[in-house]
């Protein structure tokens, strides 16, 4: 969970550094772990799979490309010794003003 909220916060602040209206965000991330003989272990991989929902509108290269810079600035992720991989996706909503 470490590893997805470090992700998320990252992407939330660039989007909105970027005018990007990210509308929801929900991670179903998934780790690896392989388990030692004395009953410990340690995780391999870790795959984040953000499911991002934004405002119809938005620049899509920009959008992906925000992920791939969150995924460089997460200090967890830079703090492990095993993959972490991110697959988002992306849905996009025309949001009508109240």
């Amino acid at each position: 969970m470490s590893l997805s909220s470090c992700h998320m916060l990252w992407y939330l602040h660039l989007c909105a550094d970027n005018g990007i209206v990210v509308v929801d965000y929900v991670d179903d991330a998934c780790g690896v772990m392989i388990e030692d003989d004395n009953g410990g272990g340690r995780f391999v991989q870790v795959t984040l799979r953000p499911r991002v929902k934004l405002r119809t509108g938005g620049d899509v290269t920009l959008i992906e490309a925000l992920h791939r810079r969150a995924h460089d600035l997460c200090f967890i992720a830079n703090s492990v010794n095993f993959p972490v991989l991110c697959e988002p996706s992306l849905e996009f909503l025309t949001v009508s003003p109240v």
